[in-house]
């Protein structure tokens, strides 16, 4: 059954598109009928078998058919538009190729000039003060802590209405530092209980409302960036702790300096999009490389008793600790909306920003350290 069947009706002396029908007021032939009524019959001209609408078989007969054709490359053949005589359009001219648009050089997101500007001035304060007396770097360290912790307690208020009492924390990170440095882990354990228990009572005198989150979020930042930083000051108390505490952030810049350097040069598979889009497998295994290459370099000729294989370990575990730091901030800056904690640093963003690898770094470094060559 054809399509021409449907959508319109069969019109007079047209039965169907291939059998005549019977001509209506013309009498049978047959027996009942003489010549002479059979001679005054008239006939019927004969209708020509051509469809209703004069398209293609498949036409659709409910709907109008389009005056030109539906695609650029779709000439329709002669008739298809109702008109026998009309003569088929010419195919329309394919527009002109446009040029394909220049690759775009990738970018780095922020000012490099400033940035180098930046960390070379900063590690230029840092050895200074590292390798002239003790107590300066432990100093740096020390605001280095206060100044954190501001800009941590600013962007939760900020973006979460989280006031976390930022008076306790900077007093009880400063003196965690200390303490860490003069006593040892020891100190360091204690100076954080009694910021914690300061905080807790602190935020007593304001109304009870949004205790728990506040006390919470205080509690949180005191373990995050004071106590981690007091791993530091402890590096620094062995007799070779300049070196040591220089071995921790050589191979930290060099963790990072690498998973940048792959990373944007060769870096196509997503390392976890969800938190970090810009990171990549490919800059993960850049910071692998030239972090497990400096360790065995810093590990062989800076720290003494130290040998290379013990700095291939070394370099791994910074560049793993380094890499999840980076992303545990991320995850932060994300529920804040944020892309920096800050803006103290032209080109690297605030303190927060710089610390965020050093930071989760400076415990598993500290650690190992003392298991190859001891805490002296």
């Amino acid at each position: 059954m054809n399509d021409s069947s449907w959508g319109a009706p069969p019109q007079a002396g047209y039965w169907g598109p291939s059998e005549p029908g019977p001509v209506q007021g013309a009498a049978p032939a047959g027996p009942a009928y003489d010549a002479h009524n059979a001679q005054q019959t008239r006939p019927m001209p004969i209708v020509p078998d051509v469809p209703a609408h004069g398209g293609d078989q498949d036409d659709d007969r409910g709907a109008a058919r389009l005056s030109g054709p539906l695609f650029r490359d779709d000439t329709p053949s002669a008739g298809s538009l109702g008109t026998p005589s009309q003569k088929p359009q010419e195919p329309m001219p394919s527009p002109a190729p446009q040029p394909a648009p220049a690759p775009q050089k990738k970018s780095a997101g922020r000012d490099l000039g400033a940035a180098i500007g930046v960390g070379v001035g900063l590690g230029a304060v840092i050895v200074a003060s590292l390798f002239v007396v003790k107590a300066v770097f432990v100093g740096v360290i020390a605001v280095a802590v206060v100044v954190g912790l501001w800009e941590l307690t600013s962007r939760l208020e900020e973006r979460k209405g989280i006031k976390a009492p930022l008076v306790p924390l900077a007093v009880g990170g400063a003196a965690m530092v200390v303490s860490g440095y003069v006593r040892g882990a020891e100190g360091a354990w204690v100076a954080m209980a009694l910021t914690a228990l300061a905080v807790l009572v602190w935020r007593m005198t304001e109304p009870p409302e949004g205790y728990l989150k506040d006390v919470t979020a205080g509690v949180f930042a005191a373990f995050y960036v004071p106590f981690l930083a007091t791993f530091v000051a402890m590096m620094l108390t062995a007799d070779d702790g300049p070196r040591r505490v220089l071995t921790f952030l050589l191979l930290t810049v060099v963790s990072d300096t690498g998973a940048y350097a792959i990373g944007w040069r060769f870096g196509k598979h997503k390392l976890a999009p969800r938190i970090s889009p810009g990171k990549t497998r490919e800059g993960l295994f850049g910071a692998v490389t030239f972090a497990m290459v400096g360790g065995a370099l810093c590990m062989q000729y800076l720290i003494e008793d130290g040998t290379w294989w013990q700095g291939l370990i070394l370099g791994f575990a910074v560049a793993a600790t380094a890499t999840l730091g980076d992303l545990g901030e991320s995850m932060i800056k994300r529920d804040l909306g944020i892309k920096d904690m800050g803006t103290l640093l032209p080109g690297h963003g605030g303190i927060m920003d710089r610390l965020d690898s050093l930071l989760p770094t400076a415990p598993v470094v500290w650690l190992l350290l003392v298991l190859f060559v001891g805490s002296g």
